[in-house]
């Protein structure tokens, strides 16, 4: 049997969930202070898994930073949107972070998610929230492959369905 795409599993992500009012400028001005990047538009990742900004729904977004600095990134976010309505959280030990690479990662994902995987249909820098396998999960594109984030509590589920996944053959039906 063959292999598909290679699993790494991440040991450390930088992330704060930010719930706000993504409309208003305050909020962008903080992302862009604490990530270099803008705020995405729907369904796509502005910068990298290591600093960027992903969008997970019209009012919230999950920004990346490297771990040793999101203590400080959250303070600065949380500083700046001082008298704004928000939530900002340190959820990177809440996360488990896997990247899969290789010429068939895209058949992996689409063996376990109910997404559009096809090169048409999705690419470097789009995102989706949806299902891997059972569990609740996101990912995006990135130029070497793409990066899944879940909850650490089913990240040894999520390891075992994607390394599962990468075994056998590939069918060639995403181009």
């Amino acid at each position: 049997m063959s292999e598909l795409a290679t699993i790494t599993r991440h040991a450390e992500r930088g992330m704060i969930t930010l719930r706000a009012d993504l409309s208003d400028g305050t909020v962008g001005e903080a992302v862009r202070a604490a990530t270099g990047h803008a705020i995405p538009a729907a369904g796509k990742i502005a910068g990298d898994g290591t600093k960027g900004v992903l969008w997970m729904s019209p009012d919230e977004l999950l920004i990346m930073v490297p771990y040793d600095t999101v203590d400080a990134a959250l303070e600065q976010i949380v500083t700046a949107l001082s008298g704004v309505h928000h939530l900002a959280v340190n959820v990177s030990d809440a996360r488990a972070v896997f990247t899969v690479a290789g010429d068939d990662a895209r058949e992996v994902l689409a063996r376990l998610c109910p997404v559009d995987l096809h090169a048409q249909s999705f690419g470097v820098g789009d995102f989706r929230r949806t299902r891997l396998a059972q569990v609740p999960a996101a990912f995006w594109q990135h130029e070497t492959g793409f990066d899944v984030v879940c909850f650490r509590s089913v990240g040894d589920y999520a390891e075992g369905v994607l390394r599962r996944s990468a075994q056998g053959t590939p069918t060639g039906a995403l181009g």
